[in-house]
């Protein structure tokens, strides 16, 4: 609650309270994404980002329109 943020970017002038918010700053720099498709090249930085792009490989198309036959 003091609103230190000891842990500073190398890269930026960003700086953080907690070290895994450093952590996950630092991909923005290096580029790294640790979430890699199993089916394609594809990579993101995000594991949910990941989960919504495996869809394109499955179909799967969870959301109906009440309205007609139509999923998205």
């Amino acid at each position: 609650h003091t609103g230190e943020k000891p842990f500073a970017c190398g890269h930026c002038d960003r700086r953080f309270a907690h070290k895994n918010n450093l952590l996950h700053h630092e991909r923005v720099h290096t580029g790294e994404r640790s979430f890699t498709c199993a089916r394609c090249p594809k990579a993101f930085w995000h594991k949910k980002t990941l989960m919504l792009h495996q869809r394109i490989h499955t179909g799967e198309r969870p959301y109906a329109c009440a309205r007609c036959p139509k999923a998205f």
